[in-house]
């Protein structure tokens, strides 16, 4: 197996390098440094806009749609070099890299048209309105509703909770209920939301990290046009699951390159005399060093796969798991090594420590994750479901039966 660049690789690598090594001055901090939000997401916004321009955002988009049609090996090699260049890369990750490829897949001509453009460039910013306080690793079982109007109108009424970037976003992409009176999987609907509409509330969670990314948003009688639904009325299942597919890879490869590596956890190892020496340290570090060259290869793989054309299958999923639990199994070593200063607020760990065991839910918790690997991977007997061909109004009378 070759893993180098190939002459046509080498070449645009050395065009990527040269714009960001040109443009590294211009690039804003990757986290506020005053605690202004405010000016720093403007910078955000802006350089997003510079990276589009250059092509180094939407990289595998195609050039209809103002991306640059190229593949999955460009975006990765746009990844390591922004890595490498110690610029941060772009602002809407989840739009960019999750709601954009859905809004490709399934949306109309017009929907592409309007959204596509403003959110490459951050002009309008995208959150995931999927997750709910009842509704987190078993998606299908959203309450949040969308009712059907006499004038073709849909009327909005629920909660979502765990929304990021909910607090400045534009638009998001929210999964609701339009039937109840089929199973639970089928009566879904996919909708653009405007998150400056009449009926939407949203709220920040302040998180351990000090930090308020995430939110809850309501939903009160907020009135959605025709022309919101994405992929289709009752259809939201499959276009969901465009979304999750793309999520988890986000999240299993890493935002930048492929994912994270060993060697970031070894220098303050090495810089401890007795951690170097100590053999259940050493024993750490080498299972993290296994699972993150493991990473790497199924990124290779993967990468394979999508350079042929293929969608992200479930076995991404297992990436994504084995990321967040090898980083956090990381800093876990990191602050055994380095003691309470590795929780201070000038250590480079405090926040790796303190936001990373948040990803362990994002994209669906590990059980459901290797539930979906198993049987749709492995062809392993599903689980049993108590649910299988219940329409959803009916579901919770059957729960309190199963119960009783």
């Amino acid at each position: 197996m070759d893993l180098n660049d190939t002459p046509e690789q080498a070449e645009y690598r050395a065009r990527v390098r040269a714009w960001l090594e040109e443009h590294r001055d211009e690039a804003p901090p990757d986290r506020p440094p005053d605690g202004d939000e405010d000016a720093y997401l403007a910078a955000r916004r802006a350089w997003q806009g510079k990276l589009a321009e250059a092509g180094l955002a939407g990289v595998v988009w195609p050039k209809e749609v103002g991306g640059q049609g190229l593949g999955p090996i460009e975006q990765v090699t746009v990844n390591q070099e922004i890595s490498a260049a110690g610029v941060p890369g772009i602002l809407d990750v989840i739009g960019v890299g999750m709601l954009g490829p859905t809004i490709i897949a399934h949306g109309s001509d017009e929907q592409k048209a309007r959204y596509l453009g403003p959110m490459l460039h951050a002009d309008e910013v995208w959150c995931q309105l999927f997750s709910e306080p009842a509704a987190g690793s078993d998606l299908a079982g959203i309450q949040s509703r969308a009712k059907l109007g006499e004038d073709g109108s849909w009327t909005l009424n629920g909660q979502k909770v765990w929304t990021t970037n909910a607090h400045f976003a534009s638009y998001g992409l929210l999964l609701a209920r339009t039937d109840p009176d089929v199973p639970k999987h089928k009566g879904l609907t996919m909708f653009v939301v405007p998150m400056d509409a009449p009926g939407v509330t949203v709220r920040g969670l302040r998180q351990i990290s000090g930090e308020a990314e995430f939110n809850e948003v309501f939903f009160d009688d907020v009135r959605l046009d025709a022309d919101a639904v994405v992929g289709g009325v009752g259809n939201g299942w499959g276009t969901a699951l465009t979304t999750l597919m793309y999520e988890r890879l986000t999240i299993g490869l890493g935002s930048e390159g492929l994912g994270y590596s060993a060697e970031r956890f070894t220098q303050p190892i090495a810089a401890d005399p007795e951690a170097r020496g100590n053999a259940e340290v050493r024993k750490r570090l080498g299972e993290l060093g296994a699972d993150f060259i493991a990473l790497r290869f199924t990124g290779y793989r993967t990468l394979t796969a999508l350079a042929s054309g293929q969608i992200p299958g479930p076995e991404s999923a297992l990436a994504k798991v084995t990321t967040v639990n090898a980083a956090v199994a990381g800093t876990d070593l990191i602050a055994d090594v380095i003691g309470p200063e590795a929780l201070d607020e000038s250590s480079e760990w405090a926040y790796a420590i303190s936001f990373l065991p948040g990803l362990k839910s994002a994209g669906g918790t590990e059980e459901i994750l290797r539930n979906t690997v198993g049987e749709r991977v492995l062809g392993l007997p599903p689980e049993p479901r108590l649910d299988k061909g219940i329409p959803f109004s009916e579901l919770r009378a059957k729960e309190r039966e199963a119960t009783a």
